[in-house]
This record gives structure tokens, C-alpha cells and sequence, in this order.
């Protein structure tokens, strides 16, 4: 997103705890100004928002826990509130309103709601599954998307995609017309595929399916938790909107899963 932004003429200020990091002085090479702060430190997080128009948040429970990412958000929310925030645009998750019973989709909903009960001017974003989760070892697609995802969601069941890079173009399209989009939930789907019909566009592209790895549940569980095995299951039998005209209102030239998979070096 950053690199969004920047590309359209916004001033970017990054924040993260190591100032120093070479993903830090990625962002700097880029054009941003990097500064430290810690979503667990609120002192931190009024000094950073001193004098700035609009707040992209996102958390990761991943790393976290769902008790700290919402402490986390709502630390944000306080801070962007004194600071006079005048547009936060939230890189959340989910499918509704409602409360699904999976943890990190619930979670935003409490932080989300945390932002509006202070008064800030709010987008919330809710991109489905990003491409990236067939590819990028930090999410083991050997063991997940390819072997334990369809085994307990339904090889056959749709997926609706997104790509990261998409998410953030997307995102910087929200910042500059909030006349627009202040207020609004957006789900963000570029494409729907079922795992079956993304393996069918992998072999169409490398001439080989993607490779699994058979791990059991409850081996899965004790590396991860549980709330990736409790979201696919309650996609198993849901359901719930995939359209995708609003990202393709927003983003037209969105990438599909074929077309984004033939960017990729398999």
C-alpha cells in the first residue's frame, strides 16, 4: 500500500517497532518517513499520529493472539482519536456484522466498532483469501491451502481471491475520495475459485499441481491454533457474498487468480 500511496502523491509516514529493520529501510527507499512506535505503547502512538490526515490499521492475531489485537486496535482507535484522525481506513476480515464464531474474523468487529463508537471516520476493508496463501512460505501452502483448507472446507467449495498488491492500491483508491467511502464495509473479491479450479490453473501454468503435504489436524492445531481449522470449517457449509463488483469498481485491472499466478515464478 505504501507504495500506492506514495505513486499517487501522499506523503507517507510508516510506523514499526524497529526503525532500523530492513523492512523499515525498504519503506524509506521508497520515499516514506519511518518512525518507531508500538501498538502496545499508546504514548508511542500519539506521537506518531501528530498532525496526520488519515490512519491505514491493521493487526496480525497470528502473532499476537486475539486479546492483544484487539488491545492493540483499540490502543490505535484512542490514539487516532486524540490526534484527530480525519479518515482510518481498516485492513480487517470476515464475511458480515454478525459474530461467526471465528476468532479472528469477530475480533475486527470489536475493533471496528471501537473506531466508530469514538467518532473517526471509518472504511473498513474486508479482503476474502489472498493469493499469496498458494505461494508464500509464511503461510505454508504445502500444509494449508493445498492439503488441510480443502480437506476440511471442500475442495469443490468457492474461494473468493484477492492479491495483496491489489488490497493496497485498493486501499489508497479509499483514501483519495472519502466522500465516497467513509462509512462503508467493503468485501473485496477479485475472482472465485475453488481450490480444485486453482489447481487446475497451476497445472495449467507450470504443467504440475502444487504440491501438499498431509498433516494431520491435530498436529496443524498444536503449530497454529485453532482458528484457521474453525474458520474452514465454518466455510464448509456458509453462506455468504463473494461478488466481486465492488473491487472491480474500486480497482478495475484487479487480477484474477490466472492472471496473477502467471506473474508468478513457480
Amino acid at each position: 500500500m505504501t507504495r500506492h500511496l506514495l505513486n499517487d502523491g501522499w506523503q507517507v509516514r510508516a510506523l514499526t517497532r524497529n526503525p532500523s529493520g530492513e523492512r523499515a529501510q525498504a519503506l524509506r527507499a521508497l520515499g516514506a518517513e519511518v518512525r518507531q512506535a508500538d501498538t502496545e505503547d499508546p504514548a508511542s502512538l500519539r506521537t506518531a499520529f501528530a498532525d496526520v490526515y488519515g490512519l491505514f490499521n491493521v493487526q496480525n492475531p497470528q502473532t499476537s493472539g486475539l486479546d492483544a489485537e484487539i488491545r492493540q486496535g483499540s490502543n490505535v482507535a484512542a490514539a487516532a482519536a486524540e490526534a484527530g484522525v480525519r479518515h482510518v481506513v481498516y485492513g480487517a476480515a470476515g464475511v458480515g456484522e454478525d459474530k461467526t464464531g471465528v476468532g479472528s474474523w469477530d475480533s475486527k468487529l470489536v475493533i471496528a466498532r471501537r473506531f466508530r463508537d469514538l467518532g473517526l471516520p471509518l472504511t473498513v476493508l474486508r479482503p476474502m483469501a489472498f493469493m499469496e496463501l498458494m505461494t508464500d512460505k509464511g503461510y505454508y501452502p504445502p500444509v494449508s491451502t493445498w492439503h488441510l483448507m480443502p480437506k476440511l472446507m471442500g475442495p469443490s467449495r468457492p474461494v473468493g481471491w484477492l492479491c495483496v498488491d491489489d488490497l493496497g492500491a485498493i486501499a489508497a483508491r479509499v483514501f483519495a475520495d472519502p466522500d465516497r467511502w467513509t462509512g462503508a464495509v467493503l468485501g473485496l473479491v477479485s475472482d472465485v475459485q475453488s481450490i480444485d479450479e486453482c489447481r487446475g490453473l497451476w497445472k495449467e501454468r507450470t504443467g504440475k499441481k502444487p504440491r501438499g503435504f498431509p498433516m494431520p489436524v491435530w498436529l496443524f492445531k498444536r503449530f497454529v491454533g485453532t482458528d484457521l481449522i474453525t474458520m474452514w470449517r465454518w466455510l464448509r457449509t456458509e453462506r455468504f457474498d463473494m461478488g466481486t463488483s465492488t473491487t472491480r469498481e474500486i480497482l478495475p485491472e484487479a487480477l484474477t487468480v490466472q492472471q496473477w499466478l502467471a506473474r508468478q515464478s513457480l
